[in-house]
């Protein structure tokens, strides 16, 4: 498998599995209680995987595969970092504009959410650079 191919499968693996416990069990009431009476009754599914599919190459783009192309050997740490930043940039991007122009978006739950893309992020890069790094030394 091309360690490309690998490093997206694994990063976007990683981000589905971690926000289906966060928002499926772990946060959800938090969800639930700041944003119940915005939410569909059942998710888009379609939206979803798309979501995924775009996030997961801007996470390769921006932080799995730049490490490798500013030094040779770029680092699993260093694609969290850059992961992080991405997911900080992003969820940040979505809150903060929402809580700008959206009636009773929850202040908390959008700091919350922030922090929550920010470390999701990072460790999907991480597992993404994990995966490249593991594939293209063989």
């Amino acid at each position: 498998m091309n360690h490309r191919l690998a490093a997206y499968l694994a990063a976007v693996a990683t981000m589905l599995l971690l926000d289906l416990l966060w928002l499926g069990w772990v946060a959800r009431p938090l969800y639930l209680q700041g944003l119940g009476h915005l939410m569909a009754d059942s998710p888009m599914w379609w939206a979803a995987a798309l979501f995924y599919a775009v996030y997961g190459l801007g996470l390769l783009r921006f932080a799995i595969a730049m490490p490798a192309a500013r030094v040779a050997a770029g680092t699993v740490a260093q694609a969290a970092r850059a992961g992080a930043l991405f997911g900080f940039v992003a969820y940040a991007t979505y809150d903060l504009t929402n809580l700008a122009t959206l009636r009773d978006w929850p202040v908390a739950l959008a700091f919350i959410d922030i922090a929550w893309g920010t470390l999701a992020s990072a460790a999907a890069a991480a597992a993404g650079r994990w995966a490249w790094v593991r594939l293209a030394a063989r």
